[in-house]
This record gives C-alpha cells, structure tokens and sequence, in this order.
C-alpha cells in the first residue's frame, strides 16, 4: 500500500469530479446554494478591488465577481477545474492558476480581498491555509469564507474515515472553523447562513446562532485582517 500523500489524493479526487461539477456550478451560484455569496460580497467589498478566489472550482464565482466590477485572479488544485475556468474566462475574465491555498506562490499583501468557498474542508491544514491567507492579503483586507454546515451532503465524503480509511475531506464544522480564524488572529465583520429548503419552516430569526448554524448547509463568514 503505498504513501498517502493529502495533496496529491485532493487533485486526483476534484480532477474526476471536474466535469460533474462544471454542469452544476451555473445553478449552484445563480439559483441554488451560493446565490447570496456574490450579493455578500459585494455589499462589503468595494467594486474594483484585487480579489483571489481560492480554491475557485471550474470558475463560475470568479466569473461572477469579474463581472461584478472585481478584478479576479482564481486559484485551484485540480488542474481540470483550472481548465473549465480558463475557458469560460477566454482572453478578458479572470486570470486563473493551479495551486494550494496553504501555499499559494503569491507575494505578501497582494489582494485587498479572499473567497474561499467550500475550500478550507479539502485541506489537511485549514490552520495553514487561514495563516497562508492573513499572509496574501492587505492589512485591513477582507475574506468570504463559507464552510460546510452539519446538513451539507458533501460532508458524507468524510465518512470512510470511521472504516479507517483515509480521506481528503476533514470535518471541521462552522463554529470550530470560527475559533480557528480568531485563535489566528481574524476578526468577525458579518456572516450568513444558507439553509435547505426544509429550514423554511424553522423560527431561524428568533433561534440562537449556534442553532441556526447546526441546521445550516453552509455558513459564509466575513472575516478581516488586522493590522500590524
């Protein structure tokens, strides 16, 4: 049996998943589970700024936030993503490049702002990833940062770990993921909660947060960066 090696599994899973994803991601962003990312973002983050889109998928959000007025750079560990982001982009969208957001290659301070959707699960370091971050962005610079709630059905890709056997999908939960970013030194600005359609029926607007999060598909975080 040979070596598991996290980063190597990670591509080799999002590059099979790739084509699967690609046919998804225009409803998922449009109408489905990411529709209120980009209104989020742009409610806080000012038109025209440098954004990284980490761990983009096949693109579509980084789409989105160019046409938005943003100026969008995309970044993924699956080469095949890279592709179907590269060719929706043509020759005037965002530019995107293969890489790890626990290592990114980019220079310090270089984006006024960060999203990663759904990224920091697929990582053997959220920690590393969260510090790669604070490193990239500007002082004061903003990140959306949406992280799988208990109800999210990608969370089953994690199960196998309890017939031991090694996965690429950790289990961090929202509220976890919150403790992680401030121990790192982020601070809360804002944040959302996306909800199935089921949770229509709950009091979410009278219920405490942790509850609203243990009933979430994903919680979006709006975290910044403090100065030095």
């Amino acid at each position: 049996m040979g070596v598991f090696e996290w980063s190597i599994e990670a591509e080799n899973k999002w590059n099979r998943m790739a084509e699967s994803w690609n046919s998804r991601s225009r409803e998922m962003w449009e109408s489905g589970s990411r529709k209120d990312i980009v209104p989020f973002i742009k409610k806080h983050v000012p038109a025209g700024s440098k954004i990284a889109d980490l761990g983009c998928g096949d693109g579509y959000g980084s789409f989105l936030l160019s046409q938005s007025g943003y100026h969008v750079t995309g970044m993924d560990v699956s080469e095949e993503m890279i592709q179907f982001a590269s060719q929706r982009a043509g020759n005037e969208g965002p530019q995107f490049l293969k890489g790890d957001i626990a290592n990114t290659g980019f220079p310090q301070s270089s984006f006024d702002a960060l999203v990663a959707i759904n990224c920091l699960e697929w990582t053997e370091s959220p920690l590393a990833g969260l510090r790669e971050m604070s490193r990239i962005v500007k002082d004061g610079g903003l990140a959306a940062i949406g992280i799988l709630g208990p109800t999210a059905a990608p969370r089953e890709h994690s199960f196998s770990r309890l017939l031991g056997e090694k996965v690429v999908c950790n289990t961090m939960m929202p509220w976890e993921f919150e403790k992680l970013a401030l121990d790192a030194g982020w601070q809360k600005k804002s944040e959302i909660g996306v909800y199935k359609k089921a949770s229509e029926r709950l009091p979410l607007e009278s219920i405490p947060l942790e509850l609203k999060q243990a009933v979430s598909f994903m919680w979006v975080f709006l975290l910044q960066k403090g100065s030095v």
